[in-house]
């Protein structure tokens, strides 16, 4: 099932969950050579073959050879129909755009249009979604996990409705209004998440995410890309609540650290009880996560009790020196390389 000694690597998880596994997880992967199903199948196929069901599910049945795991990696499928789709569950509103590989969710309305809006059980892609989720469960049973769909950040879900410029100016001018259809958007999240989650629990114990992370219970990374433009007060009043209240509602979260822009939060994230973990991503164009300049950082979070999770690398070949200057309890390392041969002296460089 999944892989060779599942059984191990589910306990290596359960254990770094718990924080009592004293050295850090280990994900590998690499291509599989000569697969043309791993070639077609990328990240946008449910939007690519939206129109062509058949298609698509000839690729998931073939996603489970596709690529290959070492370590405690196993293969983990994201359903991605973009960041944040439960923006177009309030409006409908989802534009795909196949030349930059992306999907659009922002359409700037006013305040009135917005709080007119619901999450409707009609919406066409909430449809879809569920649709999709389920085909998805039918093709992973045994063969691979399925991560929960990036149902989104409470405030970058109502940027999308609302426009990002508008909504910075709200937080000043009507933060009533925002903090009400922060808790409509809030319910709404965790409507999706507990419509999706029992289809996907009907062919696999636990739960992953486009972070591809087992968990033995129900986790999420939780984040909110818009605070990288807001002050640590206001990330306080109108970030926190919901990161604390989504963690406590679903049993375990990591928080997905997007940039510079955000590390000035990350002393209130760690004073957030029920979180979990900080998953750091430097963003293009800087220094990756090897780079000793965040080092200071890592030790913060680990000393704090925290998980860490690292997932972009200048070169691997860096990581076992990273493993003699920090703590190793907590941490979790996933690394791309290019073939086996890459996979094995990986994991010989690192003790396994």
């Amino acid at each position: 099932m999944y892989r060779g000694n599942w059984r191990g690597i589910r306990e290596t998880y359960e254990a770094w969950w718990a924080r009592g596994l004293e050295r850090p997880v280990f994900q590998v992967y690499y291509p599989a050579a000569g697969n043309g199903a791993a070639v077609e199948f990328d990240q946008w196929s449910f939007l690519k073959y939206k129109d062509n069901l058949g298609h698509l599910r000839r690729l998931l049945e073939a996603f489970a050879d596709s690529g290959c795991c070492a370590g405690d990696a196993f293969p983990g499928l994201f359903l991605n129909l973009g960041p944040g789709v439960l923006a177009a569950c309030f409006s409908g509103y989802l534009d795909y755009d196949d030349f930059n590989q992306t999907a659009w969710f922002e359409k700037p309305q006013s305040w009135e249009e917005v709080e007119e809006l619901a999450f409707e059980e009609t919406n066409h892609w909430w449809q879809y979604l569920q649709s999709v989720t389920r085909m998805c469960a039918d093709a992973a049973k045994d063969r691979f996990i399925l991560g929960m769909t990036d149902i989104g950040g409470i405030l970058d879900v109502l940027a999308s409705l609302r426009g990002t410029e508008n909504l910075l100016m709200d937080l000043l001018s009507v933060p009533d209004r925002v903090n009400r259809m922060r808790r409509r958007l809030l319910e709404g999240w965790h409507r999706a998440y507990d419509a999706l989650a029992p289809i996907i629990a009907g062919v696999q114990q636990g739960t992953s995410s486009w972070l591809r992370i087992w968990c033995p219970g129900r986790y999420y990374p939780f984040q909110c890309d818009f605070c990288a433009m807001i002050s640590p007060a206001m990330f306080e009043s109108f970030v926190v609540p919901d990161v604390q209240e989504q963690c406590r509602r679903l049993g375990h979260g990591i928080y997905h650290l997007d940039g510079p822009g955000q590390v000035a939060h990350v002393d209130l994230l760690l004073e957030i009880p029920e979180l979990d973990g900080i998953q750091w991503v430097p963003g293009s164009g800087n220094p990756q996560c090897d780079s000793p300049r965040y080092f200071p950082m890592y030790e913060k979070i680990l000393g704090k009790g925290k998980l860490l999770v690292l997932q972009s690398f200048d070169d691997w070949r860096n990581i076992p020196g990273m493993l003699k200057a920090l703590p190793n309890r907590g941490l979790l390392f996933s690394v791309n390389v290019a073939d086996r041969e890459e996979a094995r002296a990986f994991l010989e460089s690192v003790g396994m």
